[in-house]
């Protein structure tokens, strides 16, 4: 019996992982996001007969929401979260309680028989904004970096803020009563101890990766393990260990560049995207298989109170956001200044403009964190009695998240090209090579410092070798760079000798690779060597920069 439940389990993710990976073919070939799409399918898979699989809370915020925070936290860029730090703070504390508190006093005033409590409880689940589906289609259609880093910024902080205005509603709920000293005393130490304990984990990360840093194995085995690590600690002094992972995170990310070597990133890189791949996937198909366990609990509420709890937590989600972007945009310089630390000279280039707002109100898609913080609602008070209208709560957090990020995750793209919000690549391609270019007279300097050294004649011979070599690159750089600089376009230009030169050396790897394979079947050459073979073809493969193959 306990070997088909085995097998059981196993079929049943290996059929996840099918439609996963089809699923994202077809996203792919569509232009949606797959996030939008893969609730679909799960609510197409829980209304067939057969089992579903129940969302457990604290398995998502145990072993699901650590290891998606840290790798989206690895990923972005600390120095670009603190220059926009104003804005992102604005977004991930300030209306995630704007959110929490105008829900939470709507449903008194408007939902029979609902307490503010309750409301502020399901107004904190809903708050925090997922933005898997929002970076996914910004990234494709090439929003500008620094929208890229407001949604980022804001999914990886806003969470903390959400689970603590939640878990202080809830105690209200159920009878320890509502204290706004308190609240805030607990706020403050969740929030000051999450931060103390993730800077704590980055340090002790750190130590760990300079002498594990030769091994890429061991590398990966210590950054899969720290976010339950930086979890687990905060959790277990009772402070925000959603904030202590996304600290540690951003910190360790930051300092990745000098504490691991180029193999360790590359292959700690590759493993975080499978690890994303298939979390990401297997939580947007979890969230639509909720949908009979919340619906269940319907049967004692009018269809009015059903309707008017849905209108008041989807509309105030949905226009909270686009009139506080419009208020914070338009406040006084003075209290832009109070409020942030610009630069003088920086305030004005920090404010979005319209279609900036637009697409940043149109970015705030929810995802399982929702249904997570939902889902941890007690079933009774300690009075014995029942949570206050926990079924309706349920559900309308479910149809928030359906309705945003179904509903916005498919219209995120056309809404963002129509405005015309684009990246401007050939900044950024000026910006990358001028990088190279200097690299590469870092380089050059150090060679003259060799050479001032005493060495033999075979030193002086690999000098100048590699000196020949910089030297090509440098002015392969520099010629990308003139190209650059006559464009007035913000498109990439198009250089036919750069392309040509692509087009021949993937042409070349190609066939270095087929002969290597003929050794293999002829005799001539090992497995083992053909892999270490293979590996260097594939590392040089991998410099060359994302394009079609010519036909």
């Amino acid at each position: 019996m306990g070997v088909v439940s085995v097998e059981s389990i196993l079929l049943f993710v290996l059929a996840a992982v099918a439609v996963i990976v089809v699923v994202r073919w077809v996203a792919d070939r569509i232009g949606l996001p797959a996030a939008a799409l893969l609730p679909l399918v799960g609510i197409t898979y829980a209304l067939l007969p057969g089992p579903n699989v129940a969302l457990d809370p604290d398995i998502i915020l145990t072993f699901v929401l650590p290891p998606l925070l840290y790798s989206a936290a690895l990923d972005s860029s600390l120095l670009a979260i603190r220059r926009n730090m104003r804005t992102v703070v604005s977004l991930s504390v300030v209306l995630v309680l704007l959110n929490a508190l105008v829900i939470g006093f709507g449903f008194a005033w408007f939902v029979a028989g609902a307490t503010v409590a309750a409301g502020i409880a399901v107004g904190a689940a809903v708050a925090p904004p997922d933005p898997v589906a929002a970076l996914a289609v910004g990234r494709r259609v090439g929003l500008p970096p620094r929208l890229l880093t407001l949604i980022q910024g804001e999914g990886l902080l806003n969470d903390a803020t959400a689970l603590t205005i939640l878990s202080v509603a809830v105690a209200a709920a159920t009878g320890d009563g509502f204290s706004v000293p308190s609240t805030l005393r607990l706020f403050l130490f969740a929030a000051a101890g999450g931060v103390a304990v993730g800077m704590l984990v980055a340090f002790a990360v750190r130590l760990l990766s300079r002498p594990l840093s030769g091994d890429p194995l061991m590398v990966n085995a210590v950054s899969l393990a720290t976010p339950f690590a930086a979890y687990l600690l905060a959790e277990q002094i009772h402070v925000s260990g959603v904030l202590a992972v996304v600290v540690a995170g951003l910190i360790v990310g930051h300092q990745r560049p000098r504490s691991t070597s180029g193999a360790s990133r590359l292959q700690t890189s590759a493993v975080w995207r499978l690890v994303d791949f298939l979390l990401e996937g297997f939580v947007f198909l979890l969230i639509g298989q909720q949908l009979p366990a919340v619906v269940r609990g319907l049967a004692r509420y009018d269809t009015s109170t059903i309707v008017i709890a849905v209108a008041i937590t989807v509309g105030v989600v949905l226009l909270l956001r686009p009139l506080w972007l419009m208020l914070t945009q338009s406040l006084p310089r003075s209290l832009h200044t109070w409020l942030g630390s610009e630069a003088a000279g920086e305030r004005q280039s920090q404010r979005l403009n319209g279609r900036e707002v637009l697409v940043l109100s149109w970015s705030g898609t929810r995802g399982v964190i929702s249904l997570a913080a939902i889902f941890t609602l007690p079933l009774t008070t300690d009075s014995g009695a029942p949570f206050p209208d926990r079924d309706l709560l349920l559900f309308c957090t479910f149809v928030v998240v359906l309705a945003t990020l179904v509903g916005q995750g498919l219209t995120f793209a056309p809404i963002a090209r129509a405005l015309g919000l684009r990246a401007d690549e050939a900044d950024q391609a000026r910006q990358r090579n001028e990088a190279r270019a200097a690299s590469v007279e870092a380089a050059l300097a150090a060679l003259d410092d060799v050479e001032a050294e005493e060495h033999d004649d075979i030193h002086t011979d690999v000098i100048e070798a590699t000196r020949t070599q910089l030297r090509a690159r440098l002015a392969r750089y520099q010629g990308r760079l003139d190209l650059l600089r006559e464009s007035d376009s913000t498109d990439l230009p198009v250089s036919p000798r750069y392309e040509a030169a692509l087009h021949v050396r993937r042409v070349a790897i190609d066939a270095q690779r087929e002969e290597l394979l003929r050794w293999r079947d002829a005799g001539r050459l090992p497995d083992d060597g053909l892999r270490t073979l293979e590996r260097e073809l594939d590392h040089e493969e991998r410099l060359l920069p994302d394009r079609p193959a010519r036909r």
